[in-house]
């Protein structure tokens, strides 16, 4: 991951571990289920987000790098990990 993006990240995910603590607070304090359940579609989101960061990182970074290579047993590599992370991103 290029050092850009790891600072991106990683801001993001501080992010997402204060809105759990205060999704684990909402819970303590018995608060409105939906509002919970909103909280909860929020960090989800947050998530995703973080996720496509680091899909767009690898593939303009890792998987650019194996085709500029020429390497074709990289290039094969890196697409079928890249279908891989993909698969589960969707699942």
């Amino acid at each position: 991951m290029q050092a850009v993006t790891r600072k991106l990240v990683a801001a993001r995910l501080k992010r997402i571990e204060g809105q759990v603590r205060g999704l684990l607070r909402m819970v303590e304090e018995d608060r409105y289920c939906v509002d919970t359940l909103t909280q909860i579609n929020a960090v989800r989101a947050a998530l995703h987000k973080v996720e496509e960061v680091i899909l767009k990182d690898h593939v303009s970074h890792c998987v650019a790098g194996a085709f500029a290579s020429g390497d074709v047993v990289d290039q094969r590599h890196k697409v079928e990990e890249l279908v891989e992370a993909v698969g589960r991103m969707t699942r």
